[in-house]
């Protein structure tokens, strides 16, 4: 019997069985899909010439995860590339915005937009310079962040307190404005609040914005060499060569529970497994509380909260092998490992209130991956590894295009919306339809189908909205792995900090099972009655 068992093998469940084993804990692991990684894996689906990232592809938080760098998975072999941009985002008129690796080189190119406007991208990246460390070293640790957030609040005192709080506060298209005169960074910030599902006029979507542009300032936007199930594989591989056992194909169905704490759980098929000390889940709330544990085993009030958890937008996603680069218009934009594609701020609003309204959006904002620019590894010299996706709503009303796409996600509307991605990079790359050798298309249901934990193609575990962060993620009262349950860890992005490729929701998930000071004895003495 081991002392954990990890239900699910996405990167917080790998990262949690990594630092139990560490601790010296007996770990086993268990994930349903015939393959580990969850959200992190690349295959060869598309072109057997090529590889795709199938879900998740580009790391910034990753590269600043202080979580992942004392796994030291360099020694696993893991290795990161960078594109020559961290990002673009080309405009209808032919400028472009372009995120530099360099700061200084960013500058220079939004000066062109507005001359004074360099100056206040250096202001935002010198406040990121004074807080960065202490903020991501909050926002990685469980809730609340007692020292880190004591030395962040320190300096966000020496920085301007109440004022710089204001400015993180604001929506992302009030903090462009104020910050910036010419469009350029204010669509940087913009584009970069969308890869979360807040609209630009959302509260707290200025500071979402500013941290994922100041992360790709500072960090970039890396990619694994060789393809995102080279970071899956230098997880499990520490795993196994620690001795951790890793079952693929093994779904669990329930959280098997004694005198009111978890002893460990029972697969599909019929399997219980014993765990002397913690069960940790790597899965969604809602799957957990109601499906593995069951609501008769829970506070009332809980489940009445998970009646008003809200998804985060469902996912699109197409994947291609291209015969060339891309034909981009604005010649920028060729360097960049991840481009935006919208018609300015006013676009991006426009796309955000149409999902609001549950509507299929008919110029959808797109999100372009450019990986093997980005990792030459990855395709043929002189080709391009590619992949866009689109945000669309949970719960469909109607399409504001042509198609009536309604949902069903049929052949037809699949290749209709696909092809409304495909006509939207075209505006912008004249000639890209004529470079597709293969397409793969993703759409929300098999997302899901092939990730449990992207419950319609939502990638972030439950809304980045204020309402469901901190201390009221996933259910208001909580912002903690602990769970009602003893024993019983939430190890997911649905747990504080949330979404993105860090080990935060599983980090936090070891750490309070190794501080539980309950004798083991007791579930010895629990599974014997």
């Amino acid at each position: 019997m081991p002392d954990a068992v990890v239900i699910g093998a996405g990167p917080n469940g790998l990262v949690a069985a990594n630092l139990l084993i560490d601790a010296g804990w007996s770990v086993e692991v268990l994930e349903a899909q015939q393959e580990p990684g969850g959200a992190v894996r690349s295959d060869r689906g598309v072109h057997p010439d090529f590889v795709s990232d199938v879900f998740s592809a580009f790391y910034p938080l990753a590269a600043a995860s202080p979580v992942l760098a004392r796994l030291d998975l360099a020694a696993e072999g893991l290795r990161w590339s960078h594109a020559p941009a961290v990002l673009a985002h080309p405009l209808p008129d032919g400028r472009c915005a372009v995120l530099e690796r360099r700061v200084e080189d960013t500058c220079a190119g939004l000066s062109r937009f507005a001359a004074a406007d360099g100056e206040s991208w250096l202001d935002l990246y010198r406040t990121w310079d004074r807080l960065g460390p202490d903020l991501v070293q909050a926002l990685f640790t469980p809730f609340p962040p007692v020292r880190a957030g004591w030395r962040l609040a320190t300096k966000v005192r020496a920085s301007g307190g109440l004022r710089l709080a204001r400015k993180l506060a604001l929506p992302v298209r009030r903090l462009g404005e104020e910050d910036f005169a010419g469009e350029g960074g204010r669509i940087l910030l913009a584009g970069n609040a969308l890869h979360a599902d807040l609209a630009p006029e959302a509260a707290g979507s200025g500071g979402f914005g500013w941290l994922m542009s100041m992360l790709g300032q500072s960090h970039g936007f890396p990619v694994p060499v060789g393809g995102a199930g080279a970071l899956t594989a230098a997880l499990t591989n520490r795993l196994r060569r620690r001795g951790g056992v890793l079952r693929c194909g093994e779904r669990v169905t329930a959280v098997t529970l004694r005198s009111g704490a978890a002893t460990g759980v029972t697969t599909a098929s019929g399997e219980t497994i014993g765990a002397r000390r913690a069960v940790l889940a790597d899965t969604s709330a809602p799957a957990l509380y109601r499906d593995l544990v069951g609501e008769e085993h829970l506070p009332s009030r809980l489940v009445r909260d998970l009646d008003r958890f809200q998804w985060d937008f469902a996912t699109f996603k197409i994947d291609w092998a291209l015969t060339g680069p891309v034909p981009w218009a604005a010649q920028e934009a060729a360097r960049a490992g991840t481009v935006h594609l919208a018609a300015g701020v006013d676009g991006l609003t426009r796309f955000a209130a149409q999902i609001a309204a549950g509507q299929i959006p008919d110029d959808p904002f797109t999100l372009f991956g450019q990986m093997t620019t980005a990792d030459p590894t990855r395709s043929p010299a002189g080709t391009e590894s590619a992949w866009a996706y689109t945000h669309l709503p949970q719960h469909i009303t109607a399409d504001a295009g042509p198609d009536g796409i309604t949902g069903r996600w049929d052949p037809r509307e699949q290749h209709a919306m696909a092809d409304r991605i495909e006509a939207q990079v075209e505006r912008f790359a004249p000639g890209f339809r004529d470079r597709i050798a293969a397409r793969r298309i993703l759409a929300p249901v098999t997302l899901q189908a092939m990730n449990e934990n992207l419950h319609n193609g939502a990638i972030n575990n439950g809304t980045t909205a204020l309402h469901q962060q901190l201390v009221f993620r996933p259910t208001p009262g909580t912002g903690r792995p602990e769970t009602p349950v003893k024993r019983l860890y939430l190890a997911s992005a649905a747990a504080h900090p949330g979404g993105g490729v860090h080990g935060a929701p599983g980090a936090n998930a070891a750490r309070a099972a190794l501080r539980s000071r309950t004798p083991s004895g007791l579930l010895h003495r629990a599974q014997r009655v």
